[in-house]
Parts: C-alpha cells; structure tokens; sequence
C-alpha cells in the first residue's frame, strides 16, 4: 500500500535568505565536488528549493583487512552509503531535510537549536514522554533517558534550574499534520532538538501544509504547562556580557590549562561519540591530529598557541570529525563538528556565574527563582484531589487524624502507627498520617515557621524510600494496616505508593498559597516533589482550613483545600 507520509528530520535556518543563491552558499562546493554531488532545482515544490545527491564509495569495507589478519581468510566487501539534502524557503523562512546522510552537509552553525524543541514543548503529551536528553551546567554529563511506552515528565528527573533540556521524544495532542489525516486514532510521535524528526507528507501541496502548520505551531501556541520550564534556561543574549565572557575566556585559553576547561559531548552526537574509534581534530592547521578519543590537550595548546583575541575564533573554526574508522575516510566519517562545541568552560563576572556549552553561555541560577515558584505552584491544583475538614485550635495532631478518619469512610488513621527502621531497630518511622482507599499516603502538619515543614517534607521522602526499597519496611506496613483496620484493608504485599498529599495548615496566614509558604519552605517542598516524582511518585500540597477552637463545635467538613480561614 503506498503511503502518505514519511518519517523526516528538518532543521530551520534562520540566518539563510530565502533566496535559491542564499541557500547554494549553504553548502561547501569543494566538498560537494569531492563527493561528486549533483545539484537540482525542484519546481514542483512551487517554492524555492535547492536538492542536492550524492553517494559515497569504498572499494573496501574497513573491517576486511584487520578480520583478514585475524582469520587468515581474504573477504573483500564493499561500502556506498548515500546522501540528499533538500533546501526550501516556505513563507520567508528556509528549512532543510536530510535523507540518509544529508543532514550532515548542513553547516552546524547554521541550524536553528531549538527549532524541534520548541515544537515538541508546545505538541507534545507531556504524561506521555519516551525520551529525553539534557545536560547539567557545570558536569560535563549528558543524561539520557529512554522509555519507549512513555512516561509523565517529572518521572524523567530532568525538571532543574540548572538543568538544559536539548530533545524530548514522546506522543503529540492531535496535531493537524498530514500523518493524523491518514492515520485517524493512531498515536503520532515527534523527537525535536536542534531537529524536528516527525512524520511529514511525501506530496509536494502535504509537505508544504505541515511545514506551515509546524511554523505556526511554534510562533503562535504557548509551552504545556508542564514543560515549560524548558523555555526558561536560555543562552545569554546580552552582548555586552557575552563580550565580556568571551574575552575573559579568550585569556584564560592563553594560560597552562587549570582543570576549569572540560570535555562534553555535543547534546546532538551522541550517538556517533559511542560508534566512533577514531577522532580527526584540525584548528589552525592544514594537518588534523589523529587520536582514539578527544584530545584535551592537544585542543587547549593549539588555542593557546594562538594570538590573544583569537583564540575562541580557532576554535570556532577547528573541526572535529569522528569517525568509525582510522581511515577516516567520506564513508566511514559519523560527524564533524566545530571545536568549540566539545569544551565546557566556567567564568566568573563578580558574582556571578556562566559556563559555555556548545558554543553558548548560559548563567547558572538565572532560572532558580522562577523555576522553584513555578514548581511548588504546580503542587497546588486549584481543584485538589482531597480535601480536609477544620482543624481547631486547641486540638491535637493526632485528635485531627483520628477525627478525620472517623468521618471519611475507608479512610485509617495511621498517626503514631510507626514501623521499624530497618537501619536501627530502635528507631521508629512514621510513614503517614492517613491512608486513603486508594492507596495515598496523607500526612498532616501545622507549622507556623518552616521548621515543621522541613519535617514534613523530609517524612514524606523518607516513607517513600523506605517503601519502595525495604521489604522489611513494607511487609510491617502491609501487615499494621491490615491490624489496624481488622482485616478490611488489605494491601498488596509489594504495596508502594503512587501518590502522597501533603496536608498543611499555615498558623496566623490566610489561605495556602505558594506566596504564603515560607522562603525557605519553598526550596525544601520544590526540592522534595522533585525527589519523589523521580521515583515515581506524585506530590501534591491541599491547606487545611481553621476550625473554632476546642471545646466548640467544630466547623463541617470543607469542600474547598486551601480555604481561608473562617471566624467562630
């Protein structure tokens, strides 16, 4: 059956001119000669397209010599691997599409790097994830995370301040692009970093109608909720300020290396960095180093061989190409990548902190404050899943607890219920408060400072890492619930939770809030959802209103968590 559509990888070109001359200069022409590439100019398009073919050839595979060696049996395979690369300019803007190895006849430094990214933030079913990649300020590490049937977000761990998404892989929400037209109630996935690798109409009129509706997608639609955060760690524009960081990097590079300048992986090759044997590193020189891995060193002493002012602009200009083989030769060659991209570099101004990565500056904790309110404020749904009853002055933690479980039916109250701790038997552990019919762990606090809610947060990590990593730890939990509630709650025997409500009543404040909690309070909640949605558990944070105090009725049951106080 033929098909509509075809799994593609484009990339958006911001700097190019729209123009067919324009996009001709995008490539190298002695490279495309030495590849024997053939250049043709699409008018079925209807818009101005440049395509570009070619193949590449080795009479001999690079594995027959040295398996001739070992086996002392002769085999002689041939390699042709294949390259095209369509240039076209849509409404002003030109996008590139690579087939095979074309992708990699785009200069690097020409490709927009956060094109499919932005797509994917704003498409993409944020519960639905199945990859991502992102990179730590000041580590030097790229994480990858992989889950092919698709997880929520925070199960990733990759929500930091300090913390750069570079792709996200995952499920989308009905996007209207030729693959949902043809494909009506199959799930449609997208893969976007520096590229957008989705399914795109093979016809001329299709391929154009998606191009558009991606562009729209990405000027015109705002960030999921919850995958916003990756639009709030930025690369530095400021010029003034990236003058300085590059002049204070510049002097650094002309001094003995100090440990301050590391290597890190290119966020887009990373794939080629596990497949490659062989590096080829050129800066400021016709000759390339031939090295089995990337060569600090040698890096850092041609920089600082060359003149001041100059440095970063070597670099920049040095190439690096991995290949899979010591030939090195045009088909067995992964990737080439300026130098600059592979070094990570920290600088100060004053007080404040940058690090370089991928040839871009980024200023550590300049997302930390809006990234922390933003989390605690997702902890607090406007329409909670729970909801507490009043809790009065005068009356006890633990009176509360068992107050409110007598009026909600399947609800036990587990306060002062404490289990052992498997790492000092004489040590006790409470691991909630309330147990809901569902399995949800609820723990209750009054704090009028954030010391209380330090012990909160820290009980709740607590019982959730001595339940999901100690039988001994589970089995006496199984086993008091069932006691406690005489046999009408029986949990699984490998009972962990899913859930935990963090129930909270704020002394002498109005409704609960995020701007009512406590400074510090809002770093160790941030920091304690974080922990846990890791683990794959879900947090959320419901105010318990004030009651009369005790000895008076109590006020009912209230329908809204987080209400304000109400007189007596």
């Amino acid at each position: 059956m033929t098909t509509s559509t075809e799994v593609r990888t484009i990339y958006r070109l911001s700097s190019v001119t729209p123009t067919l001359e324009a996009m001709l200069d995008v490539f190298d022409a002695t490279a495309l000669d030495l590849r024997g590439a053939d250049v043709h100019f699409p008018h079925l398009l209807g818009v101005p397209a440049v395509y570009i073919t070619c193949g590449m050839e080795s009479a001999e595979a690079s594995w027959c010599a040295p398996m001739a060696r070992t086996t002392g049996i002769e085999v002689t395979q041939s390699v042709r691997r294949t390259a095209a690369v369509l240039l076209l300019a849509v409404d002003g803007t030109v996008y590139g599409i690579g087939c095979d190895q074309g992708y990699r006849l785009i200069p690097e430094h020409l490709k927009d790097r956060r094109f499919g990214l932005s797509f994917v933030i704003r498409q993409m079913d944020p519960a639905m994830v199945r990859g991502a990649v992102s990179k730590t300020l000041g580590q030097a590490r790229t994480d990858i995370s992989l889950v092919p049937g698709g997880a929520p977000v925070p199960l990733l761990g990759i929500r930091d301040h300090s913390r750069i998404v570079r792709s996200l892989g995952g499920y989308l929400d009905g996007v209207p692009l030729t693959r949902s037209r043809y494909s009506r109630g199959k799930a449609v996935s997208a893969q976007g970093g520096c590229g957008l690798k989705i399914a795109l109409g093979i016809e001329p009129g299709e391929l154009i109608s998606d191009l558009r509706t991606v562009a729209a997608i990405c000027r015109e639609d705002v960030p999921h909720r919850e995958l916003e955060f990756v639009d709030r760690i930025v690369p530095v524009d400021d010029s003034p300020t990236t003058e300085a960081l590059e002049r204070a990097l510049d002097e650094r590079l002309g001094l003995p290396a100090d440990g301050r300048i590391t290597v890190s992986v290119p966020s887009d090759h990373h794939e080629s960095y596990e497949e490659a044997t062989t590096y080829l590193i050129r800066i400021n020189s016709t000759d390339a180093r031939r090295t089995d891995g990337f060569d600090l060193g040698y890096v850092l002493e041609r920089a600082r061989l060359a003149r001041p002012g100059r440095r970063l602009t070597v670099l920049r200009e040095g190439t690096v190409t991995l290949a899979r083989d010591r030939r090195a030769n045009a088909v067995d060659s992964l990737a080439v990548t300026d130098t600059l991209s592979w070094l990570e570099a920290e600088v100060s101004l004053g007080p404040r902190r940058f690090f370089l990565l991928e040839g871009e500056w980024y200023e550590v904790g300049a997302a930390y404050a809006a990234e922390t309110r933003a989390t605690v404020a997702a902890l607090m749904p406007s329409a909670p899943s729970v909801t507490m009853p009043a809790w009065g002055k005068g009356e006890s933690e633990n009176a509360y607890n068992n107050r409110v479980a007598d009026e909600r039916p399947g609800w036990l109250c587990l306060d002062t219920k404490n289990i052992t701790n498997p790492l000092r038997r004489l040590d006790q552990v409470e691991i909630c408060d309330l147990l809901l019919p569902d399995g949800t762990l609820v723990l209750v606090k009054r704090a009028g400072s954030s010391g209380p809610l330090s012990h909160l947060f820290a009980q709740a990590r607590v019982a959730v890492e001595l339940l999901q990593e100690s039988a001994q730890a589970r089995a006496q939990f199984v086993s008091k619930v069932a006691r406690l509630s005489k046999g009408k709650r029986v949990l699984p025997e490998d009972f962990t939770p899913r859930q935990i409500v963090l129930a909270v009543q704020l002394k002498n404040r109005n409704a609960l809030s995020p701007e009512e909690i406590f400074g510090f309070s809002q770093i160790t909640i941030a920091q304690t959802a974080k922990a846990l949605s890791a683990r794959g558990v879900s947090v959320e944070v419901i105010g318990i209103p004030e009651g009369c105090a005790t000895g008076l009725p109590h006020l009912p049951s209230c329908s809204g968590a987080g209400m304000a106080r109400r007189a007596c």
